[in-house]
């Protein structure tokens, strides 16, 4: 059979209602059986809006998640959860030395994703870097990491055994979102470090490792350029790929998701430095609360990208994830029309491809 061209997907979260909010954070207290009852059925929900919006490859919106990187909490102790005093949202602090707790959380997504579509399925990790950047703290870490870098080593083998259960539920696609990494195409952020093209290099060093030996499945890193803070009002960070290019040729993944609808993103022409044996999930799609790209403006970006991409090396998907943060209001409608006009880029692109 051959290749799909230009398959559609989601990045990772989907917006979430206020009565998915509610369950999230147990409000009001439900009994383990009822919670997972109405949370299997709100998933169900969400994976018919993305089957019937026609995508290719779906996740169950990490709707089963606290946070998307709080996740780490669910599959090793050391973690103190509390609320960030500054803005509310859920806050998870390494304050111990981690060890195992719950092995197969993300796997569990999988395994009932695997129940109720027959879709390809996407599973999504976060990045040891980026779980140093959020999770570790300088005061309330310092008796058990006194160092940043040691704390990141020890997610590594959490993560990875995660990744083997992902592999082992059925998942297609696992996918590590790192935008730690993509901080250092900023050049005010790369002043900040000593040496930061050696800081990139260990992001990529941990990344490896936790994919270290691991087969038969779809391996993808999501570089964000945070266009999830334009859904939350925060500042971007600027600047083209091509500071990262030689860590982003190291990562031993076959997939790379990148951002390319905002201005600051840079010059497609970037895919020519890349090797050739990386898919690219081409972000095509905007985020940002309010534009709604038409199916002939995604089409146009994607046509761009294939004047240095073969078809069959473009995926076609979202900036980033529809709710990044926990508390982001989006509209589900909204999104909903994203996808659909995402869906009907990627027939106009087959139809002129054939």
């Amino acid at each position: 059979m051959a290749k799909l061209l230009f398959p559609t997907s989601v990045v990772g979260s989907m917006p979430r209602s206020q009565f998915v909010l509610d369950l999230i954070n147990d409000k009001p207290p439900l009994s383990p059986e009822r919670y997972e009852k109405e949370m299997d059925a709100a998933i169900r929900y969400i994976v018919a809006l993305q089957e019937h919006a026609g995508l290719d490859v779906l996740t169950d919106g990490e709707w089963r998640r606290k946070s998307y990187i709080g996740v780490i909490a669910e599959l090793a102790h050391g973690f103190e959860l509390g609320y960030n005093p500054a803005d509310g949202r859920p806050w998870t602090i390494v304050v111990d030395k981690l060890s195992q707790k719950k092995p197969g959380f993300i796997a569990n997504e999988i395994t009932f994703l695997k129940k109720i579509t027959d879709r390809k399925i996407k599973a999504t990790l976060p990045s040891p870097a980026l779980l140093g950047e959020r999770m570790w703290h300088a005061e309330k870490s310092k008796k058990a990491y006194p160092n940043r870098d040691d704390f990141v080593r020890d997610c590594v083998p959490v993560l990875h055994r995660e990744l083997e259960l992902i592999k082992q539920a059925g998942a297609d696609i696992a996918q590590i979102d790192d935008p730690h990494l993509c901080l250092f195409v900023d050049p005010k952020v790369r002043a900040q470090y000593p040496n930061a093209d050696a800081a990139a290099d260990f992001s990529v060093d941990m990344v490896n490792q936790v994919v270290a030996g691991v087969k038969d499945i779809k391996l993808a890193v999501h570089l964000c350029r945070r266009a999830g803070a334009r859904v939350r009002g925060e500042a971007q960070f600027q600047g083209g790929y091509d500071p990262i290019l030689s860590q982003l040729n190291r990562l031993k993944v076959n997939h790379l998701t990148m951002e390319f609808t905002a201005p600051g993103a840079g010059d497609m022409a970037v895919f020519k430095k890349l090797r050739d044996d990386l898919e690219i999930g081409l972000g095509c799609v905007s985020v940002a609360p309010g534009q709604v790209d038409s199916a002939e403006t995604i089409f146009k970006r994607v046509q761009q990208a294939a004047q240095f991409l073969a078809p069959e090396r473009i995926t076609l998907n979202p900036d980033c994830g529809f709710a990044p943060g926990s508390g982001a209001v989006v509209s589900m409608d909204e999104a909903y029309q994203k996808l659909r006009n995402e869906v009907a880029a990627a027939e106009m692109l087959r139809e002129k491809v054939m």
